[in-house]
C-alpha cells in the first residue's frame, strides 16, 4: 500500500498541470464558447470532445515515447508549430468571414447555424492536435509527475483523469454559451464576438510563429 501511496503526489500533479494548461483561456476555450453561442449545446460538446480526444491522442503518444522523439527529432516541433500557425490562421479567417457575414440567429433555438456534429468534432481534433502547447503540456506532465519505472496503472489514472476532466470541463462550457440568455447576447454582439476571436486566433497564430 505504502508504494501505491507514494505514487499518488505524482498523479495529482500531472492533474494540477493539466487543470491549469486547460483552464488558461486560450484558442481551444474560445472556440467552444464562440461554437455553443453560434451552432447551440450539442455542436459547442461535439468540439469539446474533440478537443478531449486530441488530448487522449497527445497523451498516448507522450508515454509511448514522444518526448525523446521530439529530442532525437527536433525538426518535429517546428513541423507541428507551422501546422498549427495555418490551423489558427484559418480559424482566424473563419472569425472574421462571420463577423462580416448578414445571417441574424433565432435565440429560441439557441444557436441555429447548421453545423454537422462530426465535422465539429473533426475541428476540435485539429484545433488541438496543431497546438504544439498541447504536446509540451503533455511531455512536462511526464517529466515533473511520472517517476521512471513507474508502474502501468499510474499511466491509466493520468489519462483517466485528465480526460474525465478535459471531458467535463468542455461539456460545462458548452452547456453554459448556449444558454438562451448567452445566445441573445451574442446575437447583439455576433459581430463584435467574432471579429475578437478572429484577432486572438491570428494573434495566437503571431505567437506561434515567434516561440
Amino acid at each position: 500500500m505504502n508504494s501505491i501511496h507514494s505514487y499518488w503526489p505524482g498523479i495529482m500533479l500531472a492533474y494540477t498541470t493539466y487543470a491549469v494548461s486547460a483552464i488558461s483561456p486560450g484558442p481551444a476555450m474560445l472556440a467552444t464558447m464562440g461554437t455553443a453561442m453560434e451552432s447551440g449545446r450539442k455542436a459547442g460538446i461535439a468540439l469539446g470532445l474533440g478537443i478531449a480526444m486530441s488530448a487522449l491522442i497527445w497523451g498516448v503518444l507522450a508515454f509511448l515515447g514522444l518526448s525523446t522523439l521530439l529530442v532525437a527529432y527536433a525538426g518535429m516541433l517546428d513541423i507541428i508549430r507551422i501546422l498549427g500557425c495555418l490551423y489558427l490562421l484559418y480559424l482566424a479567417y473563419k472569425a472574421f468571414s462571420s463577423a462580416f457575414s448578414t445571417y441574424d440567429l433565432n435565440v429560441n433555438l439557441t444557436g441555429n447555424k447548421e453545423y454537422q456534429a462530426f465535422h465539429v468534432f473533426l475541428r476540435g481534433c485539429g484545433l488541438n492536435l496543431a497546438n504544439p502547447k498541447a504536446v509540451l503540456t503533455w511531455v512536462a506532465i511526464i517529466s515533473l509527475a511520472i517517476e521512471p519505472g513507474a508502474p502501468i496503472w499510474t499511466i491509466f489514472a493520468v489519462l483517466s483523469g485528465t480526460i474525465s476532466f478535459s471531458i467535463v470541463f468542455y461539456t460545462l462550457i458548452a452547456i453554459a454559451f448556449s444558454t438562451p440568455q448567452m445566445v441573445s447576447i451574442y446575437s447583439r454582439l455576433r459581430r463584435w464576438i467574432d471579429g475578437t476571436l478572429g484577432i486572438v486566433f491570428a494573434f495566437s497564430a503571431y505567437k506561434l510563429a515567434r516561440d
